[in-house]
């Protein structure tokens, strides 16, 4: 694959063109990274804050509450989990069930967890439960 990166003339805007023959799953995850924002608004008591993505360990839904997981910092959103998910993409995001959605940048393991579920371990020595109906995209994502 031949990548070129080109400076825009004054006054043109920036702008990225990809040729394929083939739409793949890694360059689908790309464009969604591009086309994601970079920042989520949180919330932490009555304060708002801006969350880089990259940040982001999951998303859950507890009792029609949204709840963005740090390293170490619990946070609210006032978005639905699905509204989350279309904002985020499929980029470094996947759902696991249907209350989590987990950044794949942050898993350091998974092992089955019986019944045909799995655990991920992350980052931050968390662990999160792969519902069985969402093990198949989890196969792809990692090569499985």
């Amino acid at each position: 694959m031949k990548i070129i990166i080109q400076d825009p003339m004054p006054g043109e805007e920036e702008s990225i063109i990809i040729n394929v023959r083939t739409m793949t799953d890694k360059i689908s995850r790309a464009i969604d990274m591009l086309k994601s924002p970079g920042d989520l608004t949180v919330y932490s008591g009555d304060q708002a804050l801006m969350l880089p993505i990259s940040a982001i360990f999951y998303a859950e839904s507890v009792e029609l509450k949204t709840f963005i997981y740090a390293e170490k910092e619990v946070y609210r959103s006032r978005r639905k989990l699905y509204e989350i998910e279309d904002m985020l993409g499929t980029g470094d995001f996947l759902r696991i069930s249907k209350q989590v959605i987990v950044n794949v940048r942050k898993i350091r393991s998974i092992t089955p967890a019986g019944e045909g579920r799995f655990a991920a371990r992350l980052a931050n020595d968390e662990t999160v439960i792969i519902s069985r109906q969402y093990v198949p995209a989890l196969k792809v994502r990692f090569g499985l």
